[in-house]
């Protein structure tokens, strides 16, 4: 069964290409994603690559995890389940606009 593992500490350059083939070192690589900020097209800096194997994933964090990779120092461990997030609606009454006060201004 594959097993997904987290990759943290990418160089903002890295392409999916590049991150596939470091990980086919250590084994059969399933898939490999590069997380991208959706707003600026940039890479976040992590991403996600699936091993097809349990014994492969445990290899490959043992390979890379605290390793330097064209600059920077990776993090790699089995990628944890997403976990729900809160709603992005504010929270607050006062239809989204912070402040205070009765919108006089004193001079």
């Amino acid at each position: 069964m594959a097993t997904k593992l987290y990759v943290g500490g990418l160089p903002y350059s890295t392409q999916e290409d590049a991150l596939k083939e470091l990980f086919a070192q250590a084994g059969n690589v399933v898939s490999a994603v590069i997380i991208m900020d959706k707003m600026s097209g940039r890479s976040k800096g992590f991403g996600f690559v699936e091993m097809s194997s349990q014994d492969e994933a445990q290899k490959a964090i043992s390979m890379f995890n605290d390793q330097e990779f064209e600059g920077r120092k990776l993090t790699v461990n089995e990628a944890r389940p997403m976990e729900a997030r809160p709603s992005r609606t504010g929270g607050n009454d006062r239809g989204g606009y912070g402040g205070g006060g009765d919108g006089r201004r004193e001079y």
